[in-house]
């Protein structure tokens, strides 16, 4: 079977994304300012609907499968490692950056916190670049807005944003009130992801003049 082109470095930008998209949710939680938007829709949706038959990591591997099968109809080719990766090893990463953290600042002030939040948005955008690019698997969330931006012709900042607004509206509708950060992630990953795709990802992967496309 024929590798990718540039399989080594699609490799490691999928390694080197899926770790630090982690990394910077625990960064984000740990700024106590909200939770990215998906989690809103999937925490809000939790609590309204299960929150007294299961436990939230249970539903959320349960939510996670209905959009991989959703995803295997719609967007087939961004399944992959990197998919599985996210589905199942993300909670552990977060987990180990949020105890990392608060071993570290056990009451952070609100400096720290603001810092907090910056770090988490900023890498998490700039990680979820790099692995979408390498084009090894994105997450089941991730896979939504790419395929619409690409069968519509639409801008991704743009469809990135309104399925995030969406989310926000649905986990907010269902009780679970967006936090600033919330907002700031709403408002903007999508722009920023592409940002780093033009200035970084893409050059990178493909070359300088990769980027200017």
């Amino acid at each position: 079977m024929k590798l990718p082109d540039h399989f080594q470095k699609r490799v490691g930008m999928t390694t080197v994304g899926v770790i630090f998209c982690a990394l910077a949710v625990g960064f984000f939680k740990c700024s106590s300012f909200g939770v990215d938007p998906f989690q809103c829709f999937a925490q809000g949706t939790w609590e309204r609907l299960f929150g007294g038959v299961t436990t939230y990591g249970v539903y959320y591997m349960i939510l996670s499968g209905v959009m991989l099968v959703l995803d295997l109809f719609i967007a087939r080719s961004y399944m992959g490692v990197a998919t599985l990766v996210n589905m199942f090893l993300t909670g552990y990463i977060v987990d180990f950056a949020v105890w990392v953290l608060q071993s570290l600042w056990p009451e952070p002030g609100l400096a720290l916190r603001v810092v907090f939040l910056l770090i988490g948005v900023l890498v998490m955008c700039f990680a979820s670049s790099l692995y979408m690019t390498s084009n090894l698997g994105v997450s089941v969330y991730d896979a939504i807005p790419i395929v619409i931006s690409e069968k519509r012709k639409w801008p991704f900042r743009f469809v990135r944003i309104g399925c995030d607004l969406i989310c926000v509206a649905i986990g907010t509708l269902s009780g679970l009130l967006p936090g600033v950060g919330t907002l700031i992630t709403a408002f903007f990953m999508g722009p920023l992801i592409e940002f780093f795709n033009n200035k970084f990802s893409r050059p990178f992967l493909f070359g300088k003049d990769a980027g200017k496309a």
